[in-house]
């Protein structure tokens, strides 16, 4: 295979940095035969992403050497964010140190690299686009002894040095539960810190690597809402693996008794024939009814829809509108 050639899904690969990765994060598995419940519905169906902001977004990440989550996790809503000029910037690399079943980001040991000139090329990149709102979301990095924090925090400082109007959402891993890490990037100056839940507790293992746990994100979130109060939480669930309704209001307790200020729930859409099946395609008029079940427990907000992920028209959360998503009646 020709370097200039795309990397089949479930293939090793080298990296740019030297990395060892497996593309797409899962290798072929019992689950790659397993069809998914049925065909993708009409209302998960989006447009080709193209368009001359498209184009500039698409460039300024590709002079800039950085890596988005919009592109690397496959997020149905690229055309749409990029097409509006932003995207959800990725930091410390493309290659996560974990294997979640879900996720298509490229797996592997990076083995203690970082881009030193990263944070102000995110700098850079986010004063470019123009952006008053930024969402920061990155790789597990186990094989640094804080996790990444220190990386991570400095981003957001460049940020904060070069456009000081801009706000900044960070959706972190879990640092392993390192809340002296959380308290790290907290303490660079947040509108909002995101760490998803993913899933109910029972699904958490196979969903998650093993490395992940519920009880270690509501952990984080607890933790992150008693050190910076005014800073927004948030947290995400993707519906759609197994989970059932008494599940799902029971993880909606859970976040909340994290106190949790805002949950986003979203289809999970399987990345690759080797990732989980979809086991449900949950329909708009079941998300709206989701929504109004995590409005009754006393979230700031509740966003829900097909198509919903952590990141999507984040500067829009406190409008209290669903972001202005229509679902059935």
């Amino acid at each position: 295979m020709s370097s200039s050639e795309p990397v089949p899904d479930g293939s090793k690969y080298v990296s740019p940095q030297g990395t060892r990765a497996v593309k797409g994060g899962i290798r072929p598995n019992a689950a790659t035969g397993v069809p998914d419940v049925d065909r993708k519905p009409p209302w998960l169906r989006v447009k080709l992403p193209g368009g001359a902001q498209y184009e500039a977004v698409h460039e300024i990440v590709r002079s800039h050497k950085l890596n988005t989550v919009c592109a690397e996790s496959k997020c149905p809503n690229i055309a749409e964010c990029w097409g509006r000029g932003t995207a959800t910037l990725m930091l410390m690399g493309s290659v996560c140190t974990r294997a979640c079943k879900f996720c298509s980001v490229s797996t592997g040991n990076p083995n203690g690299w970082l881009d030193p000139l990263e944070p102000l090329q995110v700098a850079d990149a986010v004063a470019l686009m123009g952006l008053k709102y930024v969402v920061l979301t990155s790789v597990d990095r186990d094989d640094l002894a804080d996790g990444g924090a220190a990386h991570y925090a400095a981003c957001v400082q460049a940020i904060h040095q070069r456009s000081p109007q801009t706000a900044v959402e960070a959706l972190t891993p879990d640092f392993a539960g390192d809340l002296a890490a959380v308290a790290t990037v907290l303490d660079a100056g947040l509108v909002t810190y995101a760490q998803n839940i993913e899933t109910v507790e029972r699904l958490t293992h196979p969903v998650r690597d093993p490395r992940a746990g519920y009880a270690q994100t509501l952990g984080v979130l607890a933790f992150a809402k008693r050190h910076a109060p005014q800073t927004l939480t948030k947290t995400s669930l993707m519906l759609g693996l197994g989970e059932t309704d008494a599940e799902i209001e029971r993880t909606l307790d859970d976040i909340r008794g994290a106190h949790v200020d805002v949950v986003t729930l979203g289809q999970y859409m399987r990345p690759s024939p080797h990732h989980l099946p979809v086991q449900r395609f949950v329909t708009p008029d079941e998300f709206r009814h989701y929504r109004e079940l995590a409005l009754g427990k006393g979230f700031l907000e509740a966003v829900a829809g097909p198509l919903v992920r952590s990141s999507y028209r984040a500067e829009r959360v406190l409008e209290h509108n669903n972001l202005g998503l229509q679902l059935g009646v």
